[in-house]
């Protein structure tokens, strides 16, 4: 059998998304492709996919999440905070905070993801050091970041010889 892809515009095919999590029990979890930088180190825009459900549970700190601005746009992005105010969330590449997200903004929340090639749920290395780990080391990330470039490179580059 023969599998056709079909590209959606990321506007309408989230809108497909949020019904189809919001209407169908039947319905698990839906991957998405990421795109994108935001979320980088952990998922790479293009390579990797995440695997979206409705939310279980309550949110909390380290979830990785879909939302949906007031002004339209759809973002993945991790919670950096849970208050009475709302949720502040950021992308893993980010050290900007974006608070004021309502609870009720929430599409849908990670569940596993394919990065890289390997499957990757909770419990796993580098699953557990970005939700709980990463999260909490942001005024560092950008050095962090560099660093990792650098050796990244060294070692494609050492590779290659």
């Amino acid at each position: 059998m023969q599998t056709k892809t079909r590209i959606l515009p990321p506007e309408i095919l989230l809108e497909e998304y949020r019904a189809l999590l919001r209407e169908d029990s039947s319905i698990e979890s839906l991957p998405l492709v990421i795109t994108g930088g935001s979320m980088s180190p952990f998922l790479i825009g293009g390579r990797d996919t995440v695997y979206l459900s409705r939310p279980s549970r309550p949110i909390r700190r380290g979830d990785a999440v879909l939302y949906r601005r007031k002004s339209g746009g759809y973002v993945f992005h991790r919670v950096y905070r849970v208050s009475k105010e709302g949720l502040t969330m950021v992308g893993d590449a980010q050290t900007v905070l974006e608070p004021g997200i309502q609870p009720d903004q929430i599409i849908a929340i990670m569940t596993s993801a394919d990065r890289n090639g390997k499957h990757l749920s909770p419990g796993q290395f580098w699953w557990d050091f970005f939700e709980k780990i990463w999260i909490r080391i942001l005024p560092i990330r950008r050095p962090v970041c560099h660093i990792y470039t650098l050796f990244a490179h060294f070692f494609i580059n050492a590779n290659k010889r």
